[in-house]
């Protein structure tokens, strides 16, 4: 909620029972949660199946060993891709000092996965010397120095020229126009689209397209799709050359990913 709000109308922050509390979700495929916000920080955890996170910014596509980090009062939608089985680890702003301003993903390692997972099994209010009260600061330092990725994101633009270049591409992301060709449509030279680009989404037109594609590529495997299929669906001459780029950007092949449940 907005501190404006907050002080308008005398709603005083609730605080959760415990500073750090986790548990778990299972959705249906297809399953949206729809826009809503924390008033703590959430680290959402996909264990099984894959689920897409839109926030105004940006979305996320977390296929198997990744979670996404969000930051307190952060708007959020979540979609299920395939059936999907989650935890949700919820932090009140006090107990991590060091708490991530943006979102962001991180690989979750064996040892995070296994803490995340008793932490979940533990009761809403676990006592100052459970096994809860335990698991939960080094769950916190685990986190901490968890090794963050670029790998499944997908920033949003502002610029209206851009949005729109952005929103064609989401709807056809096999679509190979060159900038120059997009200058024509939106009224800004080449060289300007190129600058904005790489000024708000800190891509390259290029390296974002490709982006797109992984996130597409992702959201298709998750569902069964053969990956010659979506190969072809994104513009790819052939499988090899998709299985060629997915590789290269994500350090292993399509099938060994999803395979990772």
């Amino acid at each position: 909620m907005d501190p404006i709000w907050r002080e308008q109308f005398g709603f005083e922050y609730r605080r959760q029972p415990r500073p750090v509390m986790a548990r778990g979700s299972a959705y249906a495929n297809g399953h949206r949660e729809i826009w809503h916000s924390h008033e703590q920080a959430q680290l959402f955890y996909a264990v099984e199946g894959a689920a897409r996170v839109l926030t105004p910014k940006g979305s996320w596509m977390l296929p198997p060993m990744r979670a996404i980090w969000l930051p307190p009062a952060v708007d959020h939608e979540i979609h299920a891709i395939g059936e999907v089985n989650s935890y949700s680890v919820y932090l009140e702003p006090d107990a991590a000092p060091w708490l991530w301003p943006a979102c962001r993903v991180v690989r979750v390692k064996p040892l995070m996965h296994e803490l995340i997972m008793a932490l979940a099994q533990e009761p809403p209010e676990y006592g100052t010397d459970s096994l809860g009260a335990h698991i939960a600061p080094l769950l916190l330092t685990v986190l901490r120095d968890a090794e963050a990725t670029t790998q499944g994101g997908l920033p949003l633009p502002s610029d209206r020229r851009l949005r729109a270049i952005c929103s064609q591409l989401l709807a056809a992301p096999a679509n190979d126009d060159t900038l120059d060709e997009w200058s024509a449509n939106v009224g800004a030279s080449a060289r300007t689209l190129a600058r904005l680009f790489r000024q708000e989404t800190g891509l390259t037109f290029g390296q974002w397209r490709q982006q797109l594609r992984l996130v597409e590529a992702m959201s298709r495997l998750a569902v069964g799709s053969p990956v010659s299929k979506v190969a072809e669906e994104l513009g790819y001459q052939s499988s090899s050359s998709f299985i060629a780029m997915f590789r290269r950007e994500i350090g292993e092949t399509p099938q060994r990913l999803l395979r990772r449940n």
